[in-house]
């Protein structure tokens, strides 16, 4: 018998055999767990949309349509470049991704518009990674619930991170980059249509949006988080004001429809104060409108953001259903039972490490919520080792960030960055639990 040929119809067989041997019969006769969750699913995808698609997302579809036109591909590959100066290069991709503080789903259109504006993949994949990973409010929150040294290692771990990852995926795709050096080497400098200051301060306008919008509600009711947060829509709507200034100023922009497209946002920030989101939307439409009716650099912006947005958003939503259905949502189950999971990560061993990083690769955490769920666990007997394995894995990553992922750089450095999170999360893990669990 040729073995080379019939392993593959002996594996499907034994996998089918194991997969019945084990059948769940009496767990699957009730569809009453099936059925609560889909249930779960679907208010997990509802909650996402309004908390994430509007204030997150949207925001981060302009940016990337922006990066796309008005940041040229000459400064891009400069300091994010294939070519750039290797410290120059990591430095600029990890603060500028922590800057933005924003969950794993939001800092995809970003990647995927610098990634395909010729940045390197090292840095782009140390981008990808800091955002959601090194987030100062998140780590504050973590030291100050979890205690200190789990802050500090998640600090500490998430910076590192961000560069190894980086140094990795350029090492194990070193042929590739190089391909990408010869062929920007190649190409003609492009002209520059404004200086560098204009497009900076372009840029921080709607980055400000993106943050200040999405600024959560921390657990003290004193302190400097507390009065950000209270003035986080004034502030927004001052970004607002300074990106329909520059508008107007730097990109010719008639100043009439930004007038007749922000005249209402006012109006109904000041009649809807405890509804914030509803301005926001009209000011979203607003800004369509002024862009499409404008000359073709406007439209072309608008044109780059759409794009971002039916490549990511419709697998970004498939993703969160099935990862809704599989592990519900904060405070309730899916098909996979909570008490697994707590009893699989007690300790700290190889398994209880490495169940943690994969589990918390493919959750989805909306930014802080870690904290809350690892608290919970904790309190279960999770031990410190798992718990930091989560949480440098868990923000970073999710089942609907994978697909997004494997669009914009392809299956093969798909998988490869995600084991290089789960690997490195898995040994971290059991390092801080030997001295510190």
């Amino acid at each position: 018998m040729d073995w080379k040929k019939e392993w593959k119809p002996l594996a499907l067989i034994v996998v089918g055999f194991v997969l019945c041997y084990y059948l769940p019969v009496d767990w699957l006769k009730s569809l009453e767990r099936l059925q609560n969750a889909l249930w779960e699913s679907l208010y997990l995808v509802k909650w996402y949309a309004r908390e994430h698609v509007l204030l997150c997302l949207v925001p981060a579809f302009f940016i990337a349509g922006a990066v796309g036109v008005f940041v040229s591909q000459a400064a891009v590959m400069k300091y994010l470049g294939a070519r750039a100066n290797k410290v120059l290069a990591y430095g600029v991709a990890a603060v500028s991704g922590s800057v933005l503080a924003v969950c794993s789903c939001t800092i995809l259109p970003l990647f995927a518009g610098i990634y395909r504006m010729g940045a390197g993949l090292g840095p782009a994949c140390a981008f990808l990674y800091s955002g959601p990973a090194i987030n100062i409010l998140a780590i504050v929150l973590t030291a100050r619930v979890l205690g200190p040294e789990l802050g500090i290692a998640r600090a500490v771990g998430a910076m590192l991170f961000s560069i190894v990852i980086g140094l990795c995926m350029h090492f194990f795709f070193r042929k590739e980059e190089q391909e990408k050096i010869i062929a920007q080497a190649m190409q003609p400098e492009p002209e520059v249509a404004r200086p560098l200051w204009q497009n900076a301060l372009y840029f921080a306008s709607m980055v400000g949006i993106l943050v200040f919008a999405n600024w959560g509600r921390p657990d003290s009711e004193i302190g400097l988080w507390h009065a950000i947060f209270a003035a986080k829509w004034p502030v927004t709507g001052a970004f607002a004001i300074a990106l329909a200034v520059m508008l107007v100023r730097w990109f010719q922009v008639k100043w009439w429809k930004i007038a007749c497209a922000g005249l209402p946002v006012l109006l109904l920030a000041l009649l809807l104060p405890q509804a914030p989101q509803v301005a926001f939307v009209v000011g979203v439409i607003g800004l369509t409108f002024v862009l499409n009716t404008e000359q073709e650099e406007m439209q072309e912006w608008f044109s780059s953001s759409w794009g971002f947005a039916k490549q990511i958003l419709p697998l970004l939503l498939i993703g969160v259903v099935i990862a809704g259905v599989l592990l519900g949502q904060p405070g309730a189950e899916g098909l996979i039972p909570s008490q697994w999971v707590a009893n699989a990560v007690g300790g700290n061993s190889l398994g209880a490490n490495l169940f943690a990083s994969v589990a918390g690769a493919f959750m989805y955490f909306a930014t802080l919520t870690e904290v809350p769920i690892l608290e919970g666990l904790l309190g279960a007997g999770m031990g410190k080792g798992p718990a930091l394995a989560l949480l440098l894995a868990g923000p970073a990553l999710s089942l609907p960030n994978m697909l997004v992922i494997r669009s914009v750089m392809g299956t093969k450095k798909t998988v490869v960055f995600v084991l290089l999170v789960m690997v490195m999360a898995t040994i971290s893990g059991l390092i801080f639990g030997t001295f510190w669990g």
